[in-house]
């Protein structure tokens, strides 16, 4: 567009110049001119290409300064979410919260790192699965609750007879909008873990989450193995989404569910320090390869199958058979006679 308009200015002058040169040559072809004819008419033609010239600059210089001023405004634009049916999603504040100091993550603190760190640091990530009791429940789940359970960690729900829906939010994959729809009709509340990305490119499906009487759950900021970290970055990593999500949608999250189920008591201790609970989880099946999908009738009876009281399901909300399969799981399982819970469940875990 600024060379079309350099071209169109250049192009004027010309045009000037062309008709100056012109008008000379008919006067001077002329037999009756005289010569302060001719005088008088190159000036006037010089004046006049002099006038057109600096009307044309001016209009140049104000064209490219508007394109540039156009170009920054469009760069500076945030990208609209697309919602599920295409239409453009609401705009969304981006405030970025203060940076997350070491004072400020010591003044959110219930204790003090050096406690923290005398407990045992070593990486554990074992607890899925095992063999079932009389009520389906794994043996996993229940080892690592009787053993973790007071740093208000949640591996199942004990003495719950109800079952509660999880996902993970890492990324966007275009089937959170589906999930929304089906958890909306059968009327059943979830937790969405999400990342500090996730929040930030899919503001218009978080604010749906929290719209639709969702619970939004932490899922980290950076996505990294928790115990492999120093405690103060893990206590930063935490603390960063946490305050973003509180600045962009009046949300204050208390639930975290650590990257890779990766965890130490360390680290739970920590996000137990932070105010938060950590929230693992009792059944989770090989749903988050999204190039390599399960079936859907297959994938439909291993979920339904595993049904368990104080179960916490994880589903990953990337994968298109979850979509597909949702409400027949909600279904099935309900007929089985569970009740899906909602997060008010994790502050009493007896309901």
């Amino acid at each position: 567009m600024k060379f079309a308009r350099i071209l169109a200015a250049c192009a004027a002058v010309m045009l000037v110049a062309t008709g100056c040169t012109a008008r000379n040559n008919g006067n001077n072809t002329s037999s009756n001119t005289t010569v302060p004819d001719v005088a008088s008419s190159v000036r006037e033609g010089i004046s006049e290409a002099e006038s057109r010239i600096e009307e044309g600059v001016s209009r140049l210089e104000d064209d490219l300064d508007m394109s540039d001023h156009d170009a920054s405004a469009d760069a500076s634009l945030p990208e609209e979410s697309a919602m599920p049916d295409g239409s453009a999603a609401e705009s969304m504040p981006a405030t970025e919260p203060s940076e997350i100091t070491d004072e400020s993550i010591s003044a959110a603190m219930s204790t003090d790192f050096s406690e923290i760190g005398a407990l045992d640091g070593t990486l554990d990530n074992g607890f899925p699965g095992g063999p079932v009791d009389e009520q389906n429940r794994p043996s996993g789940p229940i080892a690592y609750q009787e053993k973790y359970g007071k740093y208000d960690a949640y591996f199942i729900i004990p003495d719950s007879q109800k079952v509660f829906l999880t996902f993970d939010e890492g990324y966007e994959n275009g089937y959170t909008g589906k999930i929304l729809d089906v958890l909306k009709e059968k009327n059943v509340k979830a937790v969405f873990f999400i990342t500090y990305p996730y929040a930030k490119t899919d503001p218009a499906l978080v604010k749906r989450m929290v719209d639709e009487g969702h619970t939004l759950g932490n899922h980290s900021t950076e996505h990294r193995v928790f115990p492999e970290m120093p405690l103060t970055e893990a206590a930063k990593d935490i603390m960063k989404l946490h305050e973003y999500v509180k600045a962009n949608f009046g949300y204050e999250m208390f639930l975290f569910r650590p990257p890779e189920g990766a965890f130490s008591e360390q680290t739970l201790a920590l996000t137990q320090s932070l105010g938060y609970k950590s929230v693992l989880w009792s059944f989770a099946y090989k749903d988050y390869d999204v190039n390599a999908q399960p079936l859907t009738l297959e994938a439909t009876e291993r979920v339904v199958s595993k049904a368990h009281p104080g179960e916490i399901c994880l589903l990953h909300a990337v994968s298109k058979t979850n979509a597909e399969i949702l409400g027949d799981v909600i279904d099935q399982i309900r007929a089985e006679g569970y009740e899906f819970a909602d997060y008010f469940a994790f502050t009493n875990a007896a309901s």
